[in-house]
C-alpha cells in the first residue's frame, strides 16, 4: 500500500480520536510527532526518486543511491509503523485494527531485504569509507 494513503487514514484517526475532550491532533506532542512522520516520508520519497532516476539513467552512482534509498526508507517505515500504532492508543495493539500490519510488513521487508546495517556497511563501502 502507498504510504500516502495510510497516512492519510492515520490523519483521520488523529483529527477524529478523542482523549480528555480533545482531539488529540490539538495536542502539541501530537503534532509534532506527525510533522517528524511526514518529514521523513518525504525524505524517503525523495531518496527513492533519486535512486530511481539513477538507476534509469545509469549512472555510475546509482547503486549509491540506491543502497541510501534503502538504508534511509526502512528506517523511516519501521518509524511510522511504530507511533502509528502509538497514536492509535490501545485499538493500535489489537489484531481489529490495521496498524499492527504496517509494522509486520516493515520487519518483513527487512527480513527479506536485509538489515539496514548491512547495507549501511555497503554504503560506506561505495562511498569509499
Amino acid at each position: 500500500m502507498p504510504p500516502w494513503i495510510w497516512m492519510h487514514s492515520f490523519a483521520a484517526c488523529v483529527k477524529a480520536r478523542e482523549q480528555f475532550g480533545r482531539p488529540i491532533g490539538s495536542f502539541q506532542a501530537i503534532k509534532h510527532k506527525c510533522a517528524n512522520l511526514l518529514v521523513e516520508v518525504e525524505c524517503g520519497r525523495s531518496a527513492v526518486d533519486h535512486a530511481g532516476a539513477a538507476l534509469a539513467g545509469r549512472q555510475p552512482d546509482a547503486p549509491l543511491a540506491a543502497a541510501l534509498a534503502y538504508v534511509y526508507c526502512s528506517r523511516a517505515f519501521t518509524h511510522a509503523a511504530k507511533e502509528c500504532i502509538q497514536i492509535h492508543g490501545g485499538i493500535g495493539y489489537t489484531w481489529e485494527h490495521d496498524a499492527h500490519l504496517y509494522l509486520r510488513r516493515a520487519k518483513s521487508s527487512e527480513l527479506l531485504l536485509g538489515p539496514p546495517a548491512r547495507h549501511r556497511r555497503r554504503l560506506a563501502e561505495l562511498a569509499g569509507i
